[in-house]
């Protein structure tokens, strides 16, 4: 047996090392660690309870929204205070550009270039790529002009934003046409304004990006105006024009090539989501990507229970107790060394009712699909006829159905965040719209379940004497790059590794892909 370490994985938020077990060309074990101790909460506590929405927002530079509004909803419910219906439409919309945003920016810019290949780009005949963009349905371009500027880099010996990647390797599909490179690379360009103009309709809504600051304790600091809602449909429509025209498909053009992906890259089969997008009633079950746990191969779908969530410390640098609910739970730094057959994380191991599970668009895609969703049901269903896959919605468990999920949710979203949109203009027009409920500071306990783009986000928060006397996070990347636990069970991103195909130890390109298929 022989071992490959990544470190850092590159192309994510954050700080990851991937070690990995080799034998006969396939992963048989593996190691995923969060080399970076952030201790947030420590930095919170003693704070007034409104503090907590601005600080807690720095934990992710691509997620913020998600953060903050999983903040302020803990405060909310400690202190007991509902937000007006004006505010809910606001933060939806938020959420819902936060989630393009990410979801473009992730295809694009960080995964891309782990199945397209810039340099064999340049081999591509410019008409034929004209004519292959036509047949995909996708978006045309000034191919001519995309490809002098490669052959600009490529002559200078230097690939300038595409240096980072393992091109020519032998698990780019060989028969994957140059002229779908470039297409892909073309579309990588466009998705960075695509990705500013999402940044930007946060800013008019939130007054800054990254870190926004309107969806304040009680509802939103907005105050949505005819002009400034015209500048956020401008934007949306441009945004969502490209998810649709390009984003999807690009999806389904590229990915007849990766078929290979369906096979490997699963994971566990457990599933979480906590929900995202609140209609009126503000239950979980009911939001327009609803709360549900999904337990292995059965597919079956559970109600959520919060309670059920505990952290385990026991290969991760902490001396904090192990197993303990996240809402008494503790974060104590305590390292010691980098091992594999002890400590070797500063990210917890993070259960649902003592199983590792699964979060993000994937489990999002899959709680919506069991929940009825027809518009899910829809997306999956005809994307899986297009993949010759109809009714094998299980083929889903893999690389390319957690590529595939992320993408349709990117769509899904698009038309969701449209419809907030335009419910709030209607709001508007009839004039009396309520955006924040006063409230004074009380003590209490609450937590916000939230859905960050990554998956499932728990802010945690104790109010004593009117400061935070306990806060606590959970976030999506605890859950799906979790060490193993007190039972030795791996956690998600681990398991995916596990029969992942390794054609080169020293560039294993199929185990970044799976690991940066989470998105960690």
């Amino acid at each position: 047996m022989a071992r490959a370490v990544v470190d850092p994985l590159t192309r994510i938020e954050g700080h990851m090392r991937v070690e990995v077990e080799v034998d006969g060309g396939v992963v048989k074990d593996a190691w995923i660690s969060g080399s970076l101790f952030r201790g947030m909460e420590a930095i919170i506590k003693n704070r007034a309870p409104q503090d907590a929405f601005y600080i807690s927002q720095r934990i992710c530079g691509v997620c913020p929204i998600s953060h903050g509004h999983a903040s302020t909803m803990s405060a909310e419910a400690a202190m007991g205070v509902q937000i007006p219906e004006g505010a809910r439409l606001v933060r939806n919309i938020l959420e819902g550009a936060q989630f393009l945003h990410s979801h473009i920016l992730w295809f694009y810019t960080l995964a891309a270039l782990d199945y397209v290949d810039p340099v064999k780009a340049l081999q591509a005949n410019i008409a034929d790529t004209y004519a292959l963009a036509h047949a995909a349905g996708t978006r045309v371009a000034d191919f001519g002009a995309i490809a002098k500027r490669l052959s600009a880099f490529v002559e200078r010996g230097q690939l300038s934003i595409f240096a980072n990647g393992w091109f020519g390797h032998p698990e780019y599909p060989a028969d994957m046409p140059a002229e779908l490179h470039l297409i892909g690379v073309a579309h990588y360009l466009e998705a960075l304004e695509m990705q500013a103009e999402a940044a930007a309709i946060i800013a008019v809504m939130g007054g800054k990006f990254p870190h926004f600051m309107t969806s304040i304790n009680g509802g939103t600091a907005w105050v949505p105006t005819e002009e400034k809602l015209d500048d956020v449909k401008f934007r949306l429509a441009k945004v969502n024009a490209f998810v649709r025209e390009a984003m999807i498909p690009d999806t389904l053009a590229i990915a007849p090539f990766y078929l290979d992906a369906l096979k490997f890259g699963g994971g566990g089969g457990n599933f979480l989501s906590f929900g995202v997008f609140n209609d009126p009633s503000y239950e979980i079950e009911k939001r327009y990507l609803p709360a549900g746990f999904s337990e292995g191969a059965s597919l079956g779908l559970a109600s959520v229970e919060i309670d059920k969530v505990k952290e385990y410390t026991e290969h991760s640098w902490y001396s904090s107790p192990s197993g303990l609910n996240p809402k008494v739970g503790e974060t104590v730094p305590e390292f010691t060394e980098y091992n594999t057959d002890d400590k070797y994380s500063w990210g917890k191991a993070v259960r649902y009712d003592d199983m590792p599970a699964e979060v993000g668009p994937l489990a999002r895609m899959v709680v919506a699909y069991l929940r009825g969703d027809e518009s899910v049901q829809e997306l999956i269903d005809s994307t899986l006829a297009k993949l010759g896959a109809a009714g094998k919605p299980e083929v889903l468990v893999s690389l390319l159905g957690r590529v595939a999920a992320r993408n349709l949710e990117t769509a899904h979203t698009a038309t969701l965040t449209e419809g907030f949109l335009n419910e709030l203009i209607e709001a508007v027009k009839g004039g009396g719209l309520e955006l924040f409920t006063p409230h004074d500071i009380a003590d209490g306990e609450g937590y916000g379940m939230w859905e960050a783009p990554r998956g499932a986000l728990a802010h945690y928060m104790t109010v004593k004497n009117r400061k935070i006397d306990r806060y606590n996070v959970v976030t999506p990347s605890t859950w799906v790059s979790s060490p193993r636990d007190a039972a030795g069970r791996r956690g998600p991103m681990e398991e995916a590794l596990i029969g992942t195909p390794v054609a080169d130890i020293e560039r294993p390109l199929n185990v970044v892909r799976v690991a940066r298929s989470f998105d960690p």
